[in-house]
């Protein structure tokens, strides 16, 4: 079952991750920490970053160099765990 669910994507691939929180001064530097344990040559310049129309909520948008599956389950369990992140797509 992992090869088929491997076969979807053809790795290595640019695999963009959204991630949405509530607009807090830390969300953007604890993001980039988690992503960069898991993809360590993102460029943090690259990640976008979008208010919402109240300003309660931000998403961040960050496009990594997926490797393996196995990273890219790791980096959601990861980003969703953590405390300032309320959804991760």
């Amino acid at each position: 079952m992992s090869e088929e669910r491997d076969s979807l994507f053809d790795f290595p691939c640019a695999f963009p991750l959204k991630i949405m929180g509530l607009a807090d001064s830390a969300l953007a530097q604890e993001v980039l920490a988690v992503v960069l344990r898991h993809a360590p040559d993102f460029d943090a310049a690259t990640m976008c970053m979008r208010a919402s129309s109240g300003g309660k909520y931000v998403s961040l948008t960050c496009t990594i160099n997926a490797t393996s599956r196995v990273q890219l389950d790791t980096l959601y369990r990861e980003l969703s765990s953590h405390p300032l992140v309320k959804i991760v797509l």
